[in-house]
């Protein structure tokens, strides 16, 4: 009978030890972020302008274990040093607040960082790294004293004459490519820096005489030393060889477009030195000897109805680039119709590169009608290179009037950047302008509304002020006053820049800082126009492709 009792009080016992299906203890729930706000905004995990000491809260789906915290967010710069920050808490600690124990830099890219050490106060799990980016906002100071916009302009001219004349190659006198090219100068590039020159003559930046020793060395290396090809020049040259330096691989002879900026600045030139001393008579022989010898007409390849780009003794016409539709040549077919010894006919311009009217356009981008070239224009160097020496105003043929081409063309530019579709920061009506530049990640790049990397070229919105002459000047002033710490070097203004990486780059290039100057001058006075213009081969020549205007 005992043995039975002592049986029932051990099963007794172990039945009561057994726990019961509902003293299970429960996994406590995920905590996950519930809501992201910086200085007061919501914008998911990117935010762009923010100030240099942001508030920044993020809000659970929980209260967080206040002792994970501290171990699970990290607030860095872009190099990855820490930033100290103050904490606090609100909302029955389901939000926490951050702010920096000190200033951001300006301009600068940070970011915080929440780690999956972080527990809610019920010890649930956050599973999920998350991360904040923030940009701050650029130093609205000015970098430099204010002066009148007269004396802006001149000051901009006068450190982008710098590039020409203090930098230009030593034996050659031409412009060198690119501030790290060393003895590789460009053809094109120099033809910009002869108007350069003439510009700073006028400005009073040198005076005609030292101008005129520059201009002979100029011409003479052009004339003696300088490699040709058919009359043509390549792209790029010795500085002091006068042999052609290749430009890619199969690119190592004529460059028919360079050759075009070239003879545009050269014809220029003569224009302007006029006068009856034998320096300058021998000077205007030798640009003509130089202009006559291109054979414009050789490039249209066995007579076709076209004319090519590029022409090799060693590649032939491998590279096969027609030079048609509306981009930065027109200045190529006006000079090939005007040549007194090789000249093309009208039809070369119209079936080539009018392509017989399929260069029109007519649509309407960003609210602007746009009579020539390709979807919104394309970047804007198209309506500078040509038009440094070619006048727009009221010039008009059977397909255009240019200057509402090109006066269209940046207005295009200047509303899509103001419009910002992709959300750039930094663009704004003081802060536009697409075209080819460095970039920070391709190193060269088209930058047009079409292909937009949040890359901004101030050369695209300077050069432009004989069209949009408001805008540009914002934009100057904007690029001066406010990024000039960064932006305005000694030789002018850096070839491009983004606000939304931020990057700056540390270049200048020969065919983005002539036509700032050169094109300032323009919209100041008219002096190159009126000098290229005055060309009377030029009004021939422009006269036989059907234009007609105030200069013909």
């Amino acid at each position: 009978m005992k043995n039975i009792i002592f049986a029932g009080f051990i099963c007794f016992v172990l039945s009561a030890c057994k726990k019961s299906p509902d003293a299970i203890i429960p996994t406590p729930p995920e905590i996950g972020i519930a809501n992201i706000e910086v200085d007061g905004f919501n914008n998911g995990t990117n935010y762009n302008g923010v100030s240099t000491l942001p508030i920044v809260k993020v809000s659970f789906t929980s209260a967080v274990n206040r002792l994970s915290v501290s171990g699970a967010v990290a607030f860095k710069n872009a190099s990855g040093v820490n930033i100290s920050y103050n904490l606090s808490y609100a909302d029955n600690d389901s939000t926490i607040v951050l702010v920096p124990a000190s200033k951001l830099d300006y301009l600068s890219k940070n970011g915080i960082t929440i780690s999956t050490n972080l527990t809610s106060k019920d010890n649930g799990p956050f599973k999920t790294n998350a991360f904040i980016n923030l940009l701050t906002v650029i130093d609205s100071s000015n970098k430099f004293p204010v002066v009148t916009n007269e004396q802006l302009l001149t000051l901009v001219q006068k450190q982008h004459f710098k590039y020409f004349w203090d930098f230009g190659h030593p034996i050659s006198g031409l412009a060198r490519e690119r501030n790290t090219s060393g003895d590789v100068v460009t053809s094109g590039g120099s033809g910009f820096g002869l108007m350069a020159i003439i510009t700073g003559i006028s400005r009073g930046f040198i005076t005609k005489t030292q101008g005129l020793a520059r201009m002979q060395k100029i011409i003479t290396f052009l004339e003696i030393k300088a490699q040709k090809f058919h009359g043509a020049f390549p792209h790029w040259l010795h500085g002091v060889t006068g042999q052609v330096v290749p430009f890619s691989q199969f690119d190592d002879g004529a460059d028919l477009v360079e050759t075009s900026y070239l003879v545009q600045g050269l014809l220029t030139a003569r224009q302007f030195f006029n006068g009856s001393s034998t320096a300058e008579q021998s000077l205007r022989n030798s640009i003509n000897s130089i202009c006559n010898n291109v054979e414009w007409d050789w490039f249209r390849k066995n007579n076709e109805q076209v004319l090519y780009w590029h022409w090799s003794q060693t590649n032939n016409w491998n590279i096969n680039v027609q030079i048609k539709g509306w981009n930065e040549c027109l200045i190529t077919y006006v000079l090939a119709a005007s040549s007194s010894s090789h000249s093309v006919p009208k039809t070369v311009y119209d079936q080539g590169w009018a392509s017989n009217g399929a260069l029109v356009n007519g649509n309407s981008y960003y609210g602007v009608q746009l009579p020539l070239g390709p979807a919104a224009g394309g970047p804007l160097f198209f309506a500078h290179y040509s038009f440094l020496g070619i006048d727009p105003t009221d010039l008009v043929d059977a397909y255009a009037n240019y200057k509402t081409q090109n006066t269209a063309h940046t207005q295009i530019n200047f509303n899509y950047c103001k419009a910002n579709p992709q959300g750039y920061y930094g663009y704004s009506e003081s802060c536009w302008g697409l075209t080819a530049s460095d970039d920070f990640k391709f190193g060269y790049k088209v930058h047009e509304p079409n292909n937009d990397n949040g890359v901004l070229s101030p050369t695209a919105a300077l050069s432009s002020f004989p069209y949009t002459p408001v805008q540009s000047m914002n934009a100057l002033k904007f690029f001066y006053y406010k990024l000039g710490d960064k932006l305005f070097k000694e030789y002018g203004f850096v070839d491009a820049f983004s606000l939304h990486e931020p990057w700056f780059a540390d270049s200048f290039l020969a065919i983005d800082q002539g036509p700032i100057l050169i094109m300032i001058e323009n919209y100041r006075s008219g002096l190159l126009w009126d000098l290229f213009m005055s060309c009377p081969e030029i009004k021939t020549g422009m006269r036989s492709l059907g234009f007609s205007g105030p200069h013909l």
